[in-house]
């Protein structure tokens, strides 16, 4: 992505976003363990000219102890770590950045910055890390915590964990390797540098057994709306991934990240905001409708109520799913939903239970829209231009069912109006996403 460019991220969530996506007549159910369904959306997303393709990950199948939560309805439980995936995609891939979630809470910044390091090497510049601070009680136990770490303490760690990584990436200088057959000098002892890092959270001492990665230092990107969540994002991030479902909840998003940014001695073109957008596309408005109800209706009333709870709203089983949503109080600890803007449309438009979980399920409690390409790009122009992204995550309903015909039909439609590139511009992902260079510490 060149300067003026919108950025384009890919976000592969096994089958699609659509909680329904697996019983899409056209999917491969069991595409979530299958490799050969991962290399075809890879190479999808180089034949729409992304600039990086995105893993969602949390270390656990989660909520298996609510009942409310028919997890067995879902296609997004069993799934390959994002790490490993994305490793042998790079060698089936060329251009297209690799981005994987990874923790900062349930993994170690040595190991991490070793994998991560390599990957970058493997895939010639194009990895990054979506670094989350994890939020399930089911990963906290999988890592032997009886509960999920506070806020403080986690973004506390995650920010310490940042400039570990970034002091093990700069392990060694980017000319310490002569290999020099002629004298038998391998390496400049002089070009070395040990991190002898002491801190609260870790204490590591180095260097890192993976010379300097090719971008110098991962494009970092996060997510996440708390008060320490974009203190960490504006402190270290690189990309934003965000999730507002209207223009002015996104500019503000986008006001308030950019506007943390300089007491961190960074400016706001160091930081892409890319929200997350959920497309359906059709050749007509009509043929773009249908598409969304075919998938609307494959949502079965177990999975749809499970929805709703998982999402903070009440049980509300034992209800008649098409009478008006009940007014229940959010049981005690439970997070508020009566503030959310997807509880404000649906006072507004009166859903009824059914309405509430097919707009839960359909992704418009994020950025949604149903239409034509120009009516896509119109949507897609109208925040970029406007300060509410510098770029988007595509959020496919199916994988690649739908982001073929995004692929099809938008692409070339963005290309049209200036907003894409005709092809890839850049060696590594860094360059693609218009970030500056990343020198090393040592750098004289």
């Amino acid at each position: 992505m060149s300067r003026g460019m919108m950025g384009l991220g890919l976000s592969i969530a096994n089958l699609g976003y659509h909680y329904a996506a697996w019983r899409h007549p056209d999917m491969p159910a069991g595409g979530n363990m299958d490799f050969r369904h991962y290399v075809h959306c890879a190479k999808l997303a180089e034949q729409g000219g992304f600039d990086a393709i995105f893993l969602a990950d949390s270390a656990a199948v989660r909520d298996l102890d609510n009942p409310a939560i028919a997890r067995e309805m879902e296609h997004q439980i069993v799934k390959h770590e994002p790490v490993a995936l994305l490793a042998a995609l790079s060698a089936v891939t060329k251009h297209v950045g690799l981005v994987p979630t990874v923790s900062t809470t349930y993994n170690d910044p040595f190991n991490l910055t070793r994998w991560l390091t390599s990957l970058d090497h493997m895939s010639g510049g194009r990895a990054g890390a979506n670094l989350v601070t994890g939020f399930s009680i089911d990963e906290a136990r999988n890592f032997g915590l009886d509960a999920v770490l506070g806020s403080d303490h986690r973004h506390e760690r995650a920010i310490e964990f940042v400039d570990v990584m970034k002091g093990l990436e700069d392990s060694w200088d980017d000319d310490a390797f002569p290999r020099d057959k002629a004298t038998g000098q391998f390496w400049d002892r002089a070009k070395l540098h040990y991190l002898n890092h002491v801190g609260k959270h870790f204490k590591i001492r180095g260097p890192l057994d993976v010379a300097r990665p090719p971008q110098g230092h991962l494009p970092i990107f996060t997510a996440g709306d708390s008060e320490n969540a974009m203190e960490f994002s504006a402190r270290c991030s690189d990309v934003v991934y965000g999730g507002q479902p209207d223009i002015e909840g996104a500019r503000a998003y986008y006001a308030a990240i950019k506007g943390r940014l300089a007491k961190y001695g960074r400016t706001p073109d160091q930081v892409k905001m890319m929200p997350g957008i959920m497309p359906f596309v059709g050749r007509t408005r009509q043929e773009a409708q249908d598409k969304f109800d075919r998938m609307q209706a494959l949502i079965e009333p177990k999975l749809g109520l499970g929805l709703l709870a998982v999402n903070n709203f009440p049980d509300y089983r034992g209800h008649d799913i098409d009478g008006p949503v009940p007014d229940i109080a959010a049981a005690p600890g439970q997070k508020s939903f009566f503030s959310s803007p997807l509880m404000e449309r649906m006072r507004r438009e009166g859903m009824t239970i059914r309405q509430l979980y097919e707009a839960v399920s359909g992704g418009f409690w994020h950025l949604g829209v149903v239409g034509t390409p120009a009516m896509v790009a119109d949507v897609m122009e109208e925040w970029f231009t406007t300060g509410a992204a510098d770029g988007f995550n595509i959020q496919g309903p199916c994988i690649p069912v739908d982001t073929a015909d995004f692929v099809e039909l938008v692409i070339p439609e963005l290309q049209r109006r200036g907003l894409r590139p005709a092809g890839y511009d850049g060696s590594t992902l860094r360059t693609r996403l218009g970030l500056p260079p990343a020198p090393s510490r040592y750098a004289a």
